[in-house]
């Protein structure tokens, strides 16, 4: 039976996909990132610590409708919709019958990656949408180059650069899927149109020290260790569905681009596998930094389908079934069934507990910066997490919340020898104490020279260290809860190594404002062989800071 475009069963699947993704996303406990990406809805700017905006504009929009988890996730449930649409549009299968609309929902609902980012809000989501945007239009554009399309091109590109860095990698290798668009003015053209429209996130990142940047591409490097290697492709399988991807992989072999569209769908996929692949030779990959090749993917294996009688045979009695373990997933999620580890598990319960001992009184966590994400979404209480060489960064460092309450009462969540208390609150169990003159030291900048040959075991360096206090309150040393010790830090992977240093003369308060110089000296520990970075920090019962360069030095 021949039918439209969008015909009624489309249509039909499509408002069930609303209707279960809807109900899903009430019913599944927030991840730890969305409530941390709620925290960016909340303090709307052109970027953030870890991602451009995208996410934080879905969910503003989502908290302006309703509250809760849909305040968050409604806009991800819609916006999925529009994805599929696109996806749909761009099979472009003239032929296609009730059948074919059947297969294309089965082929979408497959990669179990991509069925979660219909009611998880994560930059992906919006990735997802704009890639599918991206390539219906650049399959126009390669009919049509028209200046509407040029500009449509580069509005379709800043959005996927306001999603996720991953838009790069996209625009990317559709151009290197077809190089003569290199000599294209238009295709500049579009380029110049993004660029445009980009500018105010370029100068956020400008006018804060491009933190992304460092982060994503020199913060996450952990190098070389085979494990990094060994567990991609495996996990790659977990993204995709290994039967979705098994199956690809035989489109790749056995069947070659029809046309330059299909070739930029071939680039896609192989380029982001592969990528990725290669930079697990420098750190850990998230399974899910792929995610963008899937509409590719779904695309490739539809079109496929209509030509390999076998491969048709294979999506309904392999591919089909393996949607039982992705129904089995969803009432896991739903019913809060999986282990707390996978970030979904019951975190109103532990906020509430926290609440109940700090009572108004902002929270300031260590370690990781789920934690007061979640307590500021559950509780709508002011928290903050402080951190350390042995955490990473994050949003709240440019934030700066614990500025506002320097030698005031504060909440100590943490574990901290000889302050703290055990909690345990209607089953949930921490550690932590009140202060009444909170004082911390990330925001003092350390700097010294240091020639990377006298870094020695055993060796007694002598450095000239100057001190610049950023914070608009003096620091002391001698705080009675938050005493301050300089120390030198040594780091392999995540191994901190911390090594007093004698001060030559001593520092007892560091004026609001005030750069002072000391030297010091530190004998170096005895560690096993090999490259470390090497630091000064100021340590505290709250951690260790970065509080300014580090150097690469072999020992």
């Amino acid at each position: 039976m021949q039918v439209t475009v969008f015909s009624k069963r489309f249509y039909y699947f499509l408002g069930a996909w609303f209707v279960i993704n809807l109900l899903q996303s009430i019913f599944t406990n927030l991840h730890s990132d969305e409530a941390y990406y709620a925290l960016y809805a909340q303090h709307m700017a052109w970027g953030y610590f870890d991602h451009p905006p995208m996410v934080a504009v879905l969910i503003k929009i989502s908290s302006l409708l309703f509250n809760g988890n849909l305040g968050v996730r409604f806009m991800t449930v819609v916006l999925q919709l529009f994805t599929l649409m696109l996806t749909w549009r761009l099979i472009d299968d003239e032929k296609a019958d009730n059948k074919k609309v059947t297969l294309f929902f089965i082929l979408s609902a497959a990669p179990f990656m991509f069925a979660a980012y219909g009611f998880i809000t994560t930059p992906d989501a919006p990735l997802l949408f704009f890639t599918a945007l991206f390539l219906y239009l650049y399959k126009q554009f390669l009919n049509d180059k028209s200046w509407k399309l040029v500009i449509f091109l580069g509005i379709a590109i800043a959005g996927l650069v306001y999603s996720k860095y991953q838009a790069s990698l996209v625009v990317g290798l559709v151009l290197l899927s077809n190089l003569k668009l290199l000599w294209r003015g238009k295709a500049w053209a579009s380029i110049g149109v993004a660029l445009l429209l980009v500018f105010p996130h370029i100068y956020w990142q400008i006018d804060n020290h491009f933190p992304s940047f460092q982060y994503h591409l020199i913060g996450r490097a952990g190098g070389f260790q085979w494990r990094f290697l060994l567990e991609y492709l495996p996990n790659q399988l977990a993204v995709f569905n290994p039967f979705v991807l098994g199956a690809v992989v035989f489109v790749l072999i056995k069947f070659r681009p029809a046309d330059l569209f299909e070739r930029a769908l071939f680039f896609m996929i192989v380029g982001f596998i592969a990528f990725f692949w290669i930079m697990g030779m420098r750190g850990h990959v998230e399974p899910h930094w792929t995610i963008a090749c899937v509409i590719p993917m779904i695309i490739l294996l539809y079109r496929k389908c209509q030509e390999s009688a076998g491969l048709n045979k294979y999506i309904y009695k392999v591919i089909l079934p393996s949607l039982a373990l992705l129904f089995i997933a969803r009432v896991a999620l739903a019913t809060d069934l999986l282990p707390p580890k996978t970030g979904f598990g019951n975190k109103e319960k532990k906020a509430k507990a926290i609440e109940s001992v700090a009572g108004d009184l902002p929270v300031v966590f260590t370690g990781s910066f789920q934690n007061p994400s979640e307590y500021i979404f559950y509780t709508h209480k002011p928290a903050t997490v402080i951190s350390s060489l042995d955490s990473r960064q994050s949003q709240f460092d440019i934030y700066q919340f614990e500025k506002e309450w320097n030698n005031k009462p504060a909440f100590i969540c943490a574990n901290v020898p000889g302050k703290s208390q055990h909690y345990n609150i209607n089953g949930v169990e921490f550690d932590g104490f009140r202060t009444d003159s909170l004082q911390t030291v990330n925001r003092v900048k350390i700097d010294f020279a240091l020639k990377k040959s006298d870094v020695q075991m055993g060796r007694l360096l002598i450095l000239d260290c100057t001190f610049a206090n950023m914070y608009n309150y003096d620091i002391n040393f001698r705080h009675h809860q938050f005493p301050v010790k300089v120390q030198m830090a040594l780091i392999q992977k995540k191994n901190v190594i911390l090594t007093p240093v004698k001060l030559l003369a001593p520092i007892k308060k560091i004026r609001s404002g005030e750069t002072i110089h000391r030297y010091m000296l530190v004998r170096v520990p005895n560690v096993p062989h090999g490259e470390y970075n090497l630091g000064v920090t100021l340590t505290t019962s709250l951690g260790s800071p970065l509080n300014g360069r580090f150097y690469k030095v072999n020992i």
